[in-house]
C-alpha cells in the first residue's frame, strides 16, 4: 500500500515539473523559429530592374519596348503629349532584402551632341535602399526609400580661347559639371514596373521617363 502511494506521489511530480517546463519548451521553440524565419528573410535577394525610356516630338520612329513595360506605355501615351518612345537603357542589378543597391557608368541617357563643342562623357547613379514589406492592407510590397536616379551632364560655360589651351596644344571650351535627376521613396507591388519619375533634356524638349521594378531572384 505504501509502494502504490509513493508511486502516486512520484507520478504526480513528474506531471507538474512536465506542465511547468512545456510552456518554456514552446516559448523557446517559438524563439528559435522566429529567429530562423529572420535570417531566412534576411537572405532574400532581389531583382531589380531599371528601365530608361526616351520621349520625343521629333519625327522618329517608335523603339522596340518590352511587353514588361506595355502597362506603363499606356499610362505615359494617356498622361503625356510626347509623340514616340524608345529604351534609351535598361539595367538590371541584384540586392540583398533590406540591403543597398548603388550603381554608377560612364555616358546616357544624356548623351552629349556630336556637334557640340564638348567631348566630355556624361556621368549616371542610381541607388536605392530596398525592402520587402507590407502595405496598410497587409499585402506584400517592394520598398525603394531614398531612391535616387541622376546624372552629372557637362555644361560648356565658356566658348575655347588661348587661356584654356590643353597640353597637346588644342584649345578647349571652358566646362563644368550640372547634376540632375530625382530622389524619392517609392512602393511597388512585387514585379509591376512603375514610373518612378520625368526628366526633361533641355533645349531638345526630349524627356526621360524612370521606370523601376523588382522582384524575388529565383535563385
Amino acid at each position: 500500500m505504501i509502494s502504490t502511494r509513493r508511486h502516486r506521489v512520484i507520478f504526480l511530480a513528474l506531471c507538474c515539473v512536465l506542465t511547468i517546463m512545456a510552456p518554456t519548451a514552446f516559448a523557446q521553440d517559438s524563439s528559435q523559429a522566429a529567429r530562423s524565419s529572420a535570417v531566412r528573410e534576411d537572405e532574400t535577394n532581389l531583382d531589380t530592374q531599371l528601365y530608361l525610356i526616351l520621349a520625343t516630338n521629333r519625327e522618329t520612329e517608335d523603339g522596340r519596348i518590352p511587353v514588361a513595360l506595355d502597362a506603363v506605355m499606356k499610362r505615359l501615351h494617356e498622361a503625356l503629349t510626347f509623340k514616340h518612345y524608345s529604351l534609351a537603357g535598361t539595367f538590371v542589378n541584384r540586392v540583398r532584402n533590406n540591403g543597398r543597391l548603388d550603381v554608377s557608368w560612364v555616358g546616357g541617357p544624356f548623351v552629349v551632341p556630336a556637334n557640340s563643342m564638348t567631348s566630355n562623357p556624361s556621368f549616371s547613379q542610381f541607388t536605392a535602399l530596398v525592402k520587402l514589406s507590407a502595405d496598410q492592407g497587409g499585402l506584400e510590397v517592394v520598398r525603394m526609400n531614398d531612391f535616387r536616379f541622376g546624372s552629372r551632364v557637362p555644361i560648356v560655360t565658356a566658348p575655347a580661347n588661348a587661356t584654356t589651351a590643353s597640353t597637346t596644344g588644342m584649345v578647349l571650351p571652358a566646362v563644368n559639371y550640372e547634376a540632375i535627376g530625382l530622389r524619392t521613396d517609392i512602393s511597388m507591388r512585387e514585379g509591376v514596373p512603375v514610373i518612378a519619375g520625368t526628366l526633361h533634356m533641355g533645349p531638345s524638349g526630349d524627356a526621360i521617363v524612370v521606370v523601376v521594378a523588382a522582384r524575388r531572384s529565383g535563385n
